[in-house]
C-alpha cells in the first residue's frame, strides 16, 4: 500500500544531491593572471557549489582576497579581479553541506598567526571534525565560521609553530584528520595541494607554461588552458614553490574510495577523474541498465543534464533510437522562487519541458538517482501529460539506502524514500509503467575495472573510513512519507 502525503509541500525539501563545493588553485609564472585563471577555473566548476564563490591571491607576503554569497559572475567583475594582483591565488566554490549558507562561512579563508597568513580551501567533510573542535575551544580557540575548514586551518597553523614548513605542518595534520579532503593551501610564497587517503573526493594537477595549478576537476584546468598532468594520489601532498614542484606521499593509500556519485552526477562530463571519462562511465550505466531492465519502447530520453550521457548508453545498447525529449531551462537556477503551493507543483515544468517527439510514443527516461521521491512522479506526470502512451523510468545509480559522511548531501535514513518503499512501490508512486535501478552489484564497471576502488556506502552502509557516534545521531531516523500520483495503477 502506497503512503499518502502527509506533510506540508511550503516545507518540501529539494529532490536533488548535491556536493559541498569546488576548488582551484594556481601557482603563477608571471606570463598568467592568477585571479582570471581562477575566475575561469571557477566558472568550470560553478556546477559544484552555487552558493558562494571566493579567490585569495599571495603577492609575496601580503594575501588578499574578495570572497561573497553568489555566483562566479553575480561575486566578480574586471575591477575586483585587477585588484587580486599576485602571483599564487587559490579559490573555491561552495554548496554547504556542513556548516550554514552564510558569509562567514564562504572560502576560502584567510588566517593571520605567529607564523605569517594562510588562506585554506576545502572540498569534503571530516568524519572527526566535532572532537577536533572541541579540542581546540578547550585549548581556548574562537571559531568564526561553522565549517569543517576552520578547524583544518587551526590545525595547521599549530603545527606550523613546530614544524620547519607550511608542507610538514600539512603531513602532521593529516595524521588527525578523518574522513574526506580535498586541500589548497596557500602560504606567502608557497601553494600546497593535499588529497585524503581514501581519496574521496577529485583533485588533479594542470601545467599552463611553467604555472602549476590544482583542480577539482579537468574541465577547469582546460577553462584555463592548463594541459592535464595527472591526478593527485590519495593521501598524496604536492608542493609547488620557487624551486618547481614536488610530492610527499607518506599519506599514500594502496586502496582509493573515490566517491562513486562524482561519475554518476557529480562532475562534468567533460571531466576525466582518476583516469576514467565521467562521459563513458554514464554510458556504461545506460549500457547496464538496458541489459539488466530492457523493454520495448520507441524512444529513449535522459533527464538533463547527467541522465542523457546515460540515456545515450541505454540506447546504444537496446537499439531504440536516443532522442531530446526534455529542455532544461538554465537560467533559473538558485534564483527561482516558489511562493505559494501551486507554484511549487508546476517547478518541474519551469525547470524541465518535454518536446512534442515523445507525443505517442512508449518513452524510456532515464534518471540519475531517486533519493526523496518528491519528483520523480511530477516528471513522469509531466511526459504523460505530453502526450507519451508508456513511460518506463530507469535510473543510473542503485537506490540510496544510507545517509553520506563525507561531503554529499544525502539526507538521513528516514527520508530515503528506498528505505521506506519497495521498488513497486516507487514504480506506483512515479506514475511510471516500469521502473528499475542500477544493480549494485554493478557499479565497479562504471569504472571499467573489477575492484570497487570507489565508496558506494550510501548504497551499501559499507563505509570506507571510521564514523562517529556524534555522526550517527539524527542519520538514522526521520523523514516522510510520500504521495500518490494521478497515474497510480
Amino acid at each position: 500500500m502506497v503512503t499518502p502525503l502527509s506533510f506540508s509541500l511550503d516545507n518540501l525539501p529539494t529532490e536533488g544531491i548535491h556536493e559541498e563545493c569546488g576548488v582551484f588553485g594556481i601557482y603563477g609564472d608571471d606570463t598568467i593572471n592568477p585571479a582570471y585563471a581562477c575566475y575561469n577555473g571557477l566558472l568550470a566548476l560553478q556546477h559544484r557549489g552555487q552558493e558562494s564563490c571566493g579567490i585569495s591571491v599571495s603577492d609575496w607576503g601580503v594575501i588578499d582576497y574578495h570572497k561573497d554569497m553568489g555566483l562566479v559572475t553575480e561575486v566578480f567583475n574586471n575591477k575586483i579581479l585587477d585588484k587580486l594582483s599576485g602571483q599564487i591565488a587559490v579559490s573555491h566554490v561552495r554548496y554547504s553541506t556542513a556548516g550554514g549558507s552564510v558569509r562567514e562561512n564562504s572560502q576560502p579563508l584567510v588566517m593571520r598567526y605567529k607564523k605569517g597568513t594562510l588562506s585554506i580551501a576545502h572540498n569534503g567533510n571530516l568524519t572527526n571534525a566535532v572532537e577536533i573542535k572541541r579540542k581546540l575551544e578547550r585549548r581556548g580557540a574562537i571559531f568564526q565560521t561553522t565549517i569543517d575548514s576552520e578547524a583544518i586551518a587551526y590545525l595547521i597553523a599549530r603545527e606550523r609553530q613546530k614544524c620547519h614548513s607550511v608542507e610538514e605542518a600539512v603531513n602532521s595534520t593529516m595524521n588527525t584528520l578523518k574522513g574526506a579532503y580535498c586541500l589548497l593551501v596557500m602560504s606567502p610564497r608557497k601553494l600546497i595541494a593535499a588529497r585524503d587517503p581514501n581519496g574521496f573526493k577529485p583533485l588533479c594537477i594542470g601545467k599552463v607554461g611553467n604555472s602549476y595549478c590544482f583542480a577539482s576537476e579537468s574541465c577547469a584546468l582546460d577553462a584555463c588552458g592548463a594541459e592535464f598532468v595527472r591526478d593527485v594520489e590519495p593521501g598524496e601532498i604536492v608542493i609547488v614553490d620557487e624551486n618547481g614542484i614536488r610530492s610527499d606521499k607518506t599519506h599514500c593509500n594502496k586502496k582509493k574510495s573515490i566517491c562513486i556519485f562524482e561519475y554518476i552526477y557529480f562532475a562534468r562530463s567533460d571531466s576525466i577523474i582518476d583516469g576514467v571519462s565521467v562521459y563513458e562511465s554514464r554510458k556504461e550505466a545506460g549500457r547496464i541498465l538496458a541489459r539488466e531492465h530492457p523493454v520495448e519502447a520507441d524512444l529513449v530520453i535522459g533527464v538533463p543534464e547527467s541522465g542523457i550521457d546515460a540515456a545515450i548508453g541505454y540506447s546504444e545498447e537496446s537499439g531504440i533510437p536516443y532522442e531530446k525529449g526534455i529542455v532544461k531551462n538554465n537560467y533559473i537556477g538558485r534564483t527561482f522562487i516558489k511562493p505559494t503551493q501551486g507554484e511549487r507543483m508546476k517547478s518541474v515544468k519551469i525547470k524541465l519541458n518535454p518536446l512534442n517527439s515523445i507525443k505517442g510514443k512508449r518513452v524510456v527516461v532515464i534518471d540519475d538517482s531517486v533519493v526523496r521521491g518528491t519528483t520523480v512522479d511530477r516528471i513522469v506526470t509531466m511526459l504523460r501529460e505530453a502526450g507519451a502512451s508508456e513511460v518506463h523510468m530507469r535510473i543510473s545509480s542503485p537506490p540510496f539506502m544510507w545517509p553520506c559522511y563525507y561531503g554529499t548531501d544525502i539526507p538521513s535514513r528516514g527520508e530515503l524514500i528506498a528505505c521506506t518503499h519497495t521498488i513497486e512501490e516507487i514504480r506506483k508512486i512515479s506514475g511510471a509503467d516500469s521502473f528499475g535501478y542500477l544493480p549494485v552489484e554493478h557499479l565497479n564497471e562504471l569504472m571499467f575495472s573489477d575492484e570497487n576502488n570507489f565508496c558506494q556506502g550510501c548504497f551499501t552502509g559499507n563505509y570506507p573510513a571510521d564514523i562517529t557516534h556524534i555522526q550517527l545521531e539524527g542519520k538514522e531516523r526521520g523523514g516522510m512519507n510520500f504521495k500518490k500520483s494521478k497515474y497510480n495503477n
